[in-house]
Order: structure tokens, then sequence, then C-alpha cells
């Protein structure tokens, strides 16, 4: 059922109107960018975007040799795939998020592109666990850096009906990310697996996967420097919800949590749902081409092509789909519109999650998969389109950092290493990496859905009440 209330309903419940504090006059209405600059800089975000997740997703391709190499258990390996990537996320998340709210955003971005890339070169030098670990944490700088400031600046260059579309474009690099890191990856594996080991001087020699890293993670550096071509977009909305804070300082924590408690029944099922389904979502990215390996025994090479040329053919539309639902839901007086495609995408993605590692040939398993995606890729645009929307400006940079740490410490922290445990623990066998992401979907699916349901109607009640704030 929809949400409709009028900009003048605001009987809400306490624990879903918005959090009051001194409300000051809403200032002169600011003209929006251009449609170029604004959509220029969404260009620019997603080659970030896609340089992140290009960097970050070479790993689940190179299981086999790292394993193999260093010795490594399942367990072991999900560490590197999760854990350590998020740990810098844990210690500085919160501080740049501050710094997103109150600095420039666009050069948290640069800084933050060029430390990542150069952290995913230093793994091609990595010559054991430890060391592999440590440079993995380098590359979890990423999200930290670029999240909360990309989506912040978003906010700031389209009006919020027009934010989904803005935000599923921006996923166009997420998808050529997670594509080209399985083609380039497979091919860059193919083409130097003939090759014999390099010796260099104090670094010592590298193997194919050392030199895989270091391939894909130079270029990244010349990326940064294309932020300093985006113009930093004017704040608005600094009033909105009653939050007004003066110059340009950052709103206290206090504040902001103050905040999210008071709506607790908005953002709580979003950030549990996040939680949820990003453990078999996460789990899956990590290792589902380890399951067409060890399963049906394909190789890397072949792996990467397969899984890279359906995510690129796939996934654009289903975020154009996604984007363009809400849109529409929007239009008809579904103020629940954003919340709402989600929890469809979600409650249609659930089985194929679930069939895709079960299924008795790899021809089956990838149709399926791309059947799986498809539904998975509604989702983010609309998703992240929902926080931005009913979080004031100066608290957007914090409340995405908090979404973004549930989504990278749940999901790429404890998903790989879920997957991992059921197969290590539960059925005692690698080769039963399908049946733990099966397991994993079949439990976890269904409560993230629940949590949306949930919060479909606080969220519509919030979004009415804001209306006409931005």
């Amino acid at each position: 059922m929809a949400t409709h209330l009028s900009t003048g309903d605001l009987n809400t419940p306490r624990d879903a109107a918005p959090a009051t504090a001194s409300i000051a006059e809403p200032p002169a209405e600011k003209p929006w960018p251009s449609r170029g600059r604004a959509w220029y800089a969404v260009f620019v975000f997603a080659v970030v975007l896609c340089v992140n997740f290009l960097d970050r997703g070479i790993l689940p391709l190179l299981v086999v040799p790292i394993k193999r190499d260093l010795g490594l258990t399942d367990t072991e390996i999900s560490l590197l795939m999760g854990f350590a990537f998020v740990m810098f996320y844990v210690i500085l998340g919160l501080p740049i998020a501050r710094l997103v709210d109150r600095s420039s955003r666009r050069r948290i971005i640069g800084i933050g592109v060029a430390l990542w890339s150069g952290a995913t070169a230093l793994c091609g030098l990595a010559h054991t666990f430890m060391q592999l670990f440590l440079a993995r944490i380098g590359v979890g700088v990423g999200e930290a850096c670029t999240g909360p400031a990309t989506y912040s600046m978003l906010a700031d260059l389209f009006p919020r009906e027009q934010l989904p579309r803005a935000v599923s474009f921006l996923n166009f690099g997420f998808i050529a990310g997670i594509g080209l890191s399985a083609i380039m990856g497979g091919a860059v594996i193919g083409a130097l697996e003939h090759l014999p080991p390099v010796a260099l001087p104090v670094i010592g020699v590298l193997k194919t996967w050392q030199l895989t890293f270091l391939v894909v993670g130079l270029p990244g550096l010349l990326v940064a420097l294309l932020m300093r071509t985006v113009v930093e977009p004017v704040r608005r909305d600094l009033t909105a919800a009653g939050v007004g804070v003066a110059g340009g300082r950052s709103i206290p924590i206090r504040d902001v949590v103050h905040y999210l408690w008071t709506n607790r029944a908005v953002y709580g099922p979003m950030y549990g749902a996040l939680a949820l389904q990003s453990i078999p979502s996460q789990g899956a990215i990590s290792w589902g081409p380890t399951f067409f390996i060890r399963v049906h025994h394909w190789t890397p090479r072949h792996v990467g092509l397969a899984f890279g040329i359906t995510t690129l053919v796939v996934a654009p539309f289903a975020l154009m789909a996604g984007g363009f639902l809400a849109e529409r839901l929007a239009k008809r007086g579904y103020h629940d519109a954003n919340l709402r495609v989600q929890l469809l995408a979600i409650c249609l993605w659930i089985p194929f999650a679930v069939a895709m590692p079960l299924m008795p040939t790899p021809t089956l398993a990838l149709i399926v998969f791309g059947i799986n995606l498809f539904f998975a890729m509604m989702a983010p645009g609309p998703q992240n389109a929902a926080l931005q929307s009913v979080t004031p400006n100066r608290m957007r940079g914090q409340a995405t950092a908090l979404f973004l740490f549930v989504f990278n410490i749940i999901g790429f922290g404890c998903g790989p290493t879920v997957i991992a445990l059921i197969t290590d623990h539960v059925f005692h066998d690698d080769a039963r990496v399908g049946s733990a992401l099966a397991l994993a979907t079949a439990i976890l699916g269904p409560l993230s859905a629940w949590a949306l349901l949930r919060g479909l109607k606080p969220y519509g009640r919030l979004i009415a009440a804001t209306a006409g704030k931005q």
C-alpha cells in the first residue's frame, strides 16, 4: 500500500518524526548546478568507483594461487578478502566522514584514490600473509574516503526527485569495476601464467598473482588526478529537518546520534536490512569465482570472462530499471518509493541467489547468476537515494559513513568469513562452498526483506514531513 501524505500531514508517531533543534530561517534558494556539470561529476565518480572495485575485486580470482603459495586456509583467505579490507574503515571512517561534512569533498576523494591504488600495488610485493594483510588494510581507504563524500556531493548536485537516477548511473562504475576486475583479472592471469617468475632487486621473486596486483593498482594513481576537474557544489538544505549549524562547523556527533535515534523507525530498518543482506551478497562476490573453479573446474580466465561479460551486460539494465521504477512510484505519490523498490528487488533476488550455487551444470549456474544479479542491482540506486533523501546535509557524510560502515564491516568484513566458516566447519569440504552460499542466503535474505517491510511506513512519513526543504 502506498504512503500518500501531503506536506502538511505531520501527525507522525514520535519514533518517525524528524528531530528538531533550534530552527533557523531557511536561506534563499540556491540554484542547482548545470546539468552538464552535474552529470560530468557523476561520470568522474563512476570512474573512481570503477577503479575502487577493480582494486578490491581482483583478490577472489587469485584465491587458488595465493592459498597455494602462502599455505593458507579458506578462513585466512576470507580475512584477506574482508576483515583486512575494513580495518582502515573501522579506525578512520568516522573522522573522515566528519571532514566530509565540512571540508572539500573532491579533495578527500582524490587523496583516497591515490592511497588505495598505491596499496593495491603493494599487495603485489607481499611475500607473507601478514604483509598481504597490511596491504589490504590500505586498500580499505577507498570506501572510507570516497563513499560519504561522493553521496554527499550527489545530493548537492541533483534535486531529490532526480537523485535515484543519478545514483543508479553512478553505480555503473560499480558494475564496470566488478565486470572489468573479472575480465581484466582473468586476462592478466592468463597472460602471465606462462611467464617465469620475475626477480627484482631487494623485493625478490614475484609470481603471477603478485604481478597482477601491480598491473591493476598503478593506473589508479592517474584517476586520482581526474577529481581536480570536478567542481565542489554548494552545500544545500543546511537547515533541513530543523538542523542548522553556523559557518562551516561539523554537527556534533551527539546531535547526529540524537537525530538517527529519534528517527530510528526509519534508519533502523535501512541499516538492518543492509547488514543482513550484505553478508550473503558479499560472500557470493568473494567466493563465487572460487565456486566455479572448485566445483565446475573452470580456469580463472574462464571465470573472469563469464562473470565480467554477464555483469557488464545485465547490471546496467537493472540499475536503470531500479532508478526508473523509483522515480515513477514517487511521481505517483508513493513517498516510500525508494524503500519499496529495494524491498521488491530483495524479494525477487532471494530465490535465485539460493538456487545459483545448487545448479547441476556451470551453464545453468551462470544463467541463474545473471537473473540473480539483475534483481540485486535494481536496489543500489533507490537504496542510496533513500538515505540521502531523509538526512540533513551536514549529517549526510556521517550518516553515509555509518551506512557504509555497516556495509563494509558486516558485508565485506564478515560476509566472506561467514561463508568460509560454514564451508570449513559445517560442511567440512572445500567443494561445498556453493552449499554454504545457498544456506547463508536462505537464512539472512528473508530477514533482510522483513526489516525493510517494517520501515516502509515510517520512511514514507518522514519523506512527506521534510518535503519541500530542499
